[in-house]
């Protein structure tokens, strides 16, 4: 493909590569913050049906179990049907479920559209898809980074927001019950809109849609055959399957965090509902600049090193992450708590954006399924993280094993290395 973005102006809509990086993120936020909504509410929804924490830990699972598959497929729908279609029929499949969350009336009915919701996690994947096809090697890093973590925040937005929501609602004389049902139609809503606004107004990569291009014989990588060929040629390179266990130990426990952080403070340190959500909240925030601080300071390194200047940052940050982790784990206040959350989540979000930084150069011939599987794999890590807090009925408990679990996992981020020199990766990357 031509024409890709060589910079990121950011307070423009003129050009393809532009809108497409705005509302990629845009539809993103919305779908993390469907996704997440539930979440901190959830110590309402636990009186409303009398849930057990092993029933809560079942929930958290379907939260995340099903994007796992739909990971996978979405990233060889994009290489065949273009991230545009892809990502707006995920956003207008993906309010079903969000607006039938609403509508339970057991927890069994609850489980099943919270399966169902956990599909829209998949937005990830065409998320990152589209800004590598839109953005040329030297600022994909900060492309990439910068819109899944705006994006991301939309998971700390719901944290802070639904709360307040529900307390407007309930101010307007509906009761509790009814309440957290009515705020959970709003981010239902919300994709139905995001889905008119990204077919409008993006197209597939810089030079038009995959269907008008190969229309006019215009090769498209990915083939014709549903984008499957990326998916084998993805699933046979061994630092794919690094960073997809990598990925699973920095996005799978922010996943982790944003499902248990509100019940956590609620439960462990006595706040109320409201503060809880501000301080779970926190969490998914600093995903607004911490995230694209992971994929600019990787752009910064590879220009100044090579490819694997990019591995060697992953690696510190994953060695961050887990010793937050664990301090977080072990803060016996909630203000050291907080802060141990927020130290944490800053090498958490970086970590995630310095991952796909390093995505696109794996296989730029097999993007879709490089993209799709190693999305996966955070999501692997958070259902692996609900069954072990399943196992060990305590969250304290869970955190401190997931401290240990990560740091160990650093030992394949930094198995990724490459063999090229420093002025392989431009060369690498114009392979795409």
């Amino acid at each position: 493909m031509t024409n890709k973005a060589t910079s990121i102006k950011l307070f423009s809509l003129a050009t393809p590569q532009m809108r497409a990086f705005h509302l990629t993120w845009m539809a993103f936020f919305v779908c993390f913050f469907a996704w997440f909504a539930c979440a901190p509410l959830m110590p309402v929804i636990k009186g409303e049906f009398n849930l057990t924490m092993s029933q809560i830990a079942n929930i958290n699972i379907a939260a995340v179990a099903i994007t796992i598959l739909i990971r996978l497929i979405v990233g060889p729908l994009c290489d065949h049907y273009g991230p545009r279609k892809t990502y707006t029929g995920l956003l207008v499949l993906g309010a079903i479920p969000v607006l039938g969350v609403a509508m339970s009336q057991s927890y069994e009915s609850f489980l099943f559209f919270r399966l169902g919701i956990g599909a829209v996690g998949a937005s990830f994947v065409i998320t990152q898809y589209h800004t590598s096809v839109m953005f040329a090697s030297k600022v994909v890093g900060t492309a990439n980074a910068a819109a899944a973590g705006w994006g991301n925040a939309g998971g700390g937005a719901a944290q802070a927001l639904m709360p307040l929501l529900l307390t407007a609602v309930v101010m307007l004389g509906v009761t509790e019950s009814m309440g957290w049902r009515v705020a959970l139609v709003v981010p239902g809503v919300l994709m139905l809109v995001m889905a008119v606004l990204y077919w409008k107004f993006t197209q597939d990569c810089p030079d038009g849609n995959y269907s008008e291009m190969r229309a006019a014989g215009v090769k498209v990588e990915g083939g014709k055959k549903g984008g499957w060929g990326s998916f084998k040629a993805a699933a046979t390179n061994y630092r794919v399957w690094l960073l997809f266990v990598t990925y699973g130990a920095c996005f799978g426990i922010e996943i982790f965090i944003h499902n248990v952080a509100a019940v956590y403070y609620v439960d462990h340190f006595g706040l109320s509902l409201k503060s809880a959500g501000m301080a779970a909240g926190s969490f998914g925030l600093l995903a607004l600049f911490a995230r694209a601080l992971g994929g600019i300071v990787s752009d910064k390194m590879a220009a100044r090193g090579n490819l694997n200047s990019r591995v060697t940052l992953l690696f510190i940050l994953m060695i961050g992450e887990g010793a937050g982790l664990l301090w977080f784990a072990k803060a016996d206040g909630v203000a050291f708590a907080v802060i141990a959350m927020l130290v944490f989540g800053l090498f958490t979000h970086m970590a995630c954006g310095a991952t796909y930084a390093l995505t696109p150069f794996i296989d730029p011939k097999a993007m879709g399924g490089v993209a799709g599987i190693i999305g996966a794999g955070g999501n692997v890590g958070a259902v692996a993280a609900g069954f072990l807090m399943k196992g060990t009925g305590n969250i304290e408990q869970t955190l401190t094993i997931l401290s240990a679990l990560v740091m160990l996992s650093a030992l394949c981020a930094i198995a990724v290395r490459f063999s090229l020199a420093a002025d392989d990766e431009p060369a690498l990357a114009a392979a795409a």
